[in-house]
């Protein structure tokens, strides 16, 4: 998809660890301008975000020895991010209506079938053509480790009924905690998902593979797909699998397996039920140590699902920020989520959020070194 971008050429940005430029990043879309925003907490973290898709730009975590790395992928320019022609769309993205997929576009509410964009072979992924990542969203720094983001989709956005109002925050504390808050209302019965896709190496993005990163995930289950990653059939066990993660276990150590659900995803790319012990408190659900860096990750959230993506669908065919290239399983995305095709399935948890209801999801990144 191609836009029409209005460079606006103006500001200048703070002294920080950055290597993007913010002029690179103004500009005006749709008719709404579009900036670079910078948080930075008391440990010198800093997180580079733009409201073109309510995106990370990058994400600077310190190792072991205090030296800073940017571990999350991204692009130079907005441009870049706009007509991304082959590259990755959703790097760093804040992705709605839907995260995640729906078998065949469709789905009914009240014996109403809804028909959506299909922008994944015979489904639909991540809200449609133009789904939340795509658009400009309204930007307020609240102060120097906390921005807001809202947004309004009218009813019949990308097929979806209501006009659903969204407010996002993004939040850089001082334990090294990325705190991603989602807030939604609508005007009619609707279907909601909300999520953040990041796609992180705790080595530095472009710095090799992620298949040595050391990974725990708090499931017991997760959902089996068929080819197109719908899932396909009930909840299934994880134990005695390449899907067990439930001890620390290297990513890389069993993705090429003869195993037909790696097969379907070319290796991770699956929805994990997560052991819950209550309803939507913030709970652990996974934790990545690098060994080299000493960097840890901890994933926290109040959904019953995340999805790991292992990185298998970037070929190295093209280059990122600083003009590194983004190879084969050089990056892991941790979606915290309801699961794919809910509104399929009613034996899902639901993602029915109907008038007068307040979605809310939380999730939180948080950065440490061992």
């Amino acid at each position: 998809m191609a836009a029409m971008i209005a460079n606006c050429g103006c500001a200048t940005q703070p002294a920080s660890l950055s290597k993007v430029n913010r002029a690179d990043f103004q500009a005006t879309i749709d008719g709404k301008p579009t900036d670079l925003y910078y948080l930075k907490n008391k440990n010198g973290m800093e997180l580079t975000v733009t409201n073109f898709g309510a995106r990370i730009v990058e994400l600077f975590a310190p190792d072991r020895d205090g030296k800073f790395a940017d571990i999350v992928l991204g692009h130079d320019r907005l441009d870049q991010y706009v007509n991304y022609g082959k590259t990755e769309r959703f790097l760093g993205a804040t992705i709605g209506r839907y995260g995640n997929r729906i078998a065949k576009g469709k789905f009914t509410l009240d014996g109403v079938e809804y028909t959506l964009p299909l922008n994944n072979g015979p489904n639909s992924l991540h809200g449609g053509d133009k789904g939340f990542d795509m658009l400009v969203w309204d930007a307020r720094q609240i102060d120097g480790q906390t921005i807001a983001f809202h947004l309004v989709s009218p009813d019949g956005d990308q097929g979806y009924p209501g006009t659903l109002t969204v407010d996002m925050t993004y939040q850089l504390d001082d334990n090294n905690e990325l705190i991603i808050t989602h807030k939604a209302t609508t005007d009619k019965k609707t279907v909601v998902n909300l999520t953040h896709h990041s796609f992180f190496n705790l080595h530095g993005a472009g710095n090799g593979t992620i298949n040595d990163h050391i990974m725990t995930i708090n499931a017991s289950g997760y959902n089996p797909v068929d080819s197109t990653l719908i899932p396909d059939g009930p909840v299934a066990a994880v134990e005695g699998t390449p899907m067990d993660f439930r001890t620390p276990t290297a990513i890389g150590e069993r993705v090429d397996e003869n195993f037909v659900q790696l097969r379907y995803g070319h290796g991770y790319d699956h929805n994990w039920v997560l052991d819950r012990k209550t309803a939507d408190a913030l709970e652990q659900a996974a934790v990545v140590y690098e060994p080299t860096s000493g960097r840890v990750m901890e994933v926290w959230t109040t959904e019953p699902g995340m999805q790991f993506y292992g990185g298998n669908f970037f070929d190295g065919s093209w280059a990122g920020k600083g003009g590194k290239s983004y190879n084969f399983r050089a990056s892991f995305a941790l979606e915290t989520q309801h699961f794919p095709d809910s509104p399929n399935r009613p034996d899902f948890p639901s993602v029915v959020l109907e008038p007068g209801q307040n979605y809310y999801h939380k999730c939180v990144y948080k950065f440490g070194v061992k």
